[in-house]
């Protein structure tokens, strides 16, 4: 098998783990689960020169400092703005020769178990080979609504062919799939040769697929820094992989582990993860409960006392302070000041 190129992508804002993520230290390169960062933790995963090539990293402007300060010197697309996971994969396939194979990463997941997580990359890895577009999932272990399914169909290889990508369900339909057995969570993890990940988009989204390639061929090089063609890309509509291309195509496959992930999507994601890592004595925990129970602080300063409350998480980061209830993570992003009011 060849090398893969792993891809790894610095989209995300993290308005849900407000006011820890900000606009100008956004969620990937802030230092959540340990002394390395999210994203330092993507590029570690990646770090085998046997299995993987150099990482080709994919970011907005407004994120070029924080790598360059937390990587090593790295390919970088930089994104002349926000489009969506679709158009930033495109830029990258585009980098690359059509035969490689992409592994596309978010840079701001968890995965506890790198060996798990290399494992079931070869395993998508042969199917892609093979001309599939292949999603990893993750074999669920509680009926999670946070999270988008794939429904698996026929087996194929060491893996399935995909039946059906399901949107984020309701609690009944979460419970109804993790009783089924055959659907896994949707990790936003992908596997695919550039040319058959440009091919399909071509296909399904013609006009996104034609500016992204003009961007690209007039677009300028910097060294180890490529800049798309600003007017060019800026004609591109945002739509996500999975809406784009993935729920279309008829080359999609899914393989499934259990690796210990979680996309650290809000506060009660993060508990979750610190509670599972057996190396917590690092982060910060000022404070002291007293006839509570299910309570978490995290302060940057002060120590915080809660006394006779239950299921609460109390975070404080400078100047601003955050008081909810476990289970009420994902409105957080409906704050104010999580967009950036």
């Amino acid at each position: 098998m060849q090398r893969i190129h792993p891809v790894i992508l610095c989209g995300g804002s993290g308005t849900r783990l407000w006011p820890r993520s900000r606009p100008a230290l956004p969620k990937p390169f802030l230092r959540l689960l340990g002394e390395r960062t999210l994203f330092q933790m993507a590029l570690d995963r990646v770090e085998d020169g046997v299995l993987f090539a150099e990482p080709l990293i994919v970011a907005g402007s407004g994120h070029a400092d924080h790598i360059s300060d937390q990587a090593n010197t790295h390919d970088l697309i930089v994104e002349p703005a926000a489009k969506n996971t679709a158009a930033a994969i495109a830029l990258a396939a585009h980098r690359l020769p059509p035969e490689a194979l992409m592994l596309v990463c978010p840079s701001d997941h968890h995965v506890g178990d790198v060996e798990a997580f290399r494992a079931v990359v070869r395993k998508g890895a042969a199917l892609a080979e093979q001309g599939y577009l292949v999603s990893l999932g993750i074999a669920p272990t509680r009926p999670e609504t946070g999270y988008g399914y794939i429904k698996q169909g026929e087996r194929f290889g060491e893996g399935f062919l995909v039946e059906q990508f399901v949107e984020k369900p309701d609690a009944v339909r979460a419970k109804a799939f993790l009783d089924d057995g055959g659907y896994v969570w949707n990790a936003g993890i992908f596997i695919f040769r550039a040319g058959d990940l440009l091919e399909e988009l071509e296909r399904f989204r013609p006009s996104l697929a034609s500016a992204v390639a003009r961007s690209v061929r007039i677009g300028r090089e910097d060294r180890h820094v490529f800049y798309p063609d600003a007017d060019s890309f800026g004609k591109v509509e945002g739509e996500s992989i999975d809406f784009a291309v993935m729920e279309h195509t008829e080359r999609a496959a899914v393989v499934s582990a259990e690796m210990g992930w979680s996309d650290i999507g809000d506060w009660d994601a993060l508990m979750a993860a610190r509670e599972d890592w057996d190396r917590r004595d690092w982060y910060n925990a000022r404070g002291d409960v007293v006839e509570g129970r299910n309570v978490t602080i995290d302060s940057d300063g002060p120590r915080v006392s809660v006394v006779g409350l239950d299921d609460v998480i109390v975070v404080v980061d400078g100047d601003e302070i955050l008081v909810m209830r476990r289970g009420a993570a994902q409105h957080v992003r409906n704050l104010p000041g999580a967009n950036g009011q």
